[in-house]
């Protein structure tokens, strides 16, 4: 397992902990708490993680079982993955079996073969790189409980792998709403919550972020308006880019509203 993998591993773990810390008090009517995706509730929420999870362990270790899934996508692309939560967060033990699958996930991607891939949604992914978005994930869906709850919620320099996640993907997000993707990199320059700048792209680029990597990775993961955060383009495509960005696999979701 490389340096890199135990680290996004362990902040997977850390999120995932502080969200099962938050709800794990919960009486059935805070678990029916609507959170701002709409027609999703605490429950929806965290039965997306547990069953995301779930699918994660059958692409690394179970073929027919990634099979199953992916034929259930295509027969029901609009509902299917909103089906599978809302199913799952009927269930009185959702916690506990999210809790198992998490813990078993780590576990599986810990041990993962380097070098070798597992089929995705979106491109195959390393055991890094799925640890990774398992990360953004946990994280974007608990900041969604966190205000659905009226909890505080506080950035650590854990969501610098969301930041990098949501710079990698920058010509996904352009080739999934048919746009070619700019031929140069951008200089992206974000302030983490430690106070260090992190930083991607040639110093000489002609094109250039500023701002937070907290309202940076919120934007990535559809989690604010753009209007909403302290971001600051300088160019015509990365201002394009910031219409567009979406860190998450699949199609472009409607985002949120500004404030």
């Amino acid at each position: 397992m490389t340096d890199v993998l135990t680290q996004v591993l362990a902040d997977l773990a850390a999120e995932g902990d502080r969200l099962d810390a938050l709800v794990a008090g919960l009486d059935d009517d805070g678990w029916h708490t609507p959170t701002p995706a709409p027609g999703w509730d605490v429950a929806t929420q965290v039965a997306h993680l547990h069953w995301t999870d779930e699918v994660a362990l059958k692409a690394a270790t179970d073929k027919a079982g990634w099979d199953e899934v992916v034929l259930g996508a295509i027969a029901d692309p609009e509902g299917f993955v909103d089906e599978q939560a809302y199913a799952l967060a009927r269930r009185p033990d959702l916690l506990d079996r999210w809790r198992g699958t998490r813990t078993d996930l780590r576990a599986v991607l810990a041990a993962y073969p380097q070098g070798e891939k597992m089929p995705w949604f979106g491109p195959p992914m390393s055991a890094t790189s799925m640890a990774t978005a398992r990360l953004m994930e946990t994280w974007a869906h608990s900041l969604d409980v966190h205000e659905g709850l009226g909890a505080p919620v506080e950035d650590t320099d854990r969501i610098r792998h969301i930041a990098h996640l949501g710079v990698r993907t920058r010509n996904f997000a352009f080739g999934v709403h048919g746009l070619d993707a700019p031929p140069d990199e951008f200089r992206i320059d974000l302030v983490s919550p430690s106070g260090d700048v992190w930083s991607w792209g040639p110093e000489d680029a002609t094109q250039t972020l500023t701002g937070t990597a907290g309202d940076f990775c919120r934007l990535v993961t559809q989690r604010v308006h753009r209007a909403d955060t302290d971001l600051v383009a300088d160019g015509a495509e990365v201002e394009r880019w910031l219409d567009i960005a979406q860190a998450f696999a699949g199609q472009p979701g409607e985002g949120r509203s500004p404030r």
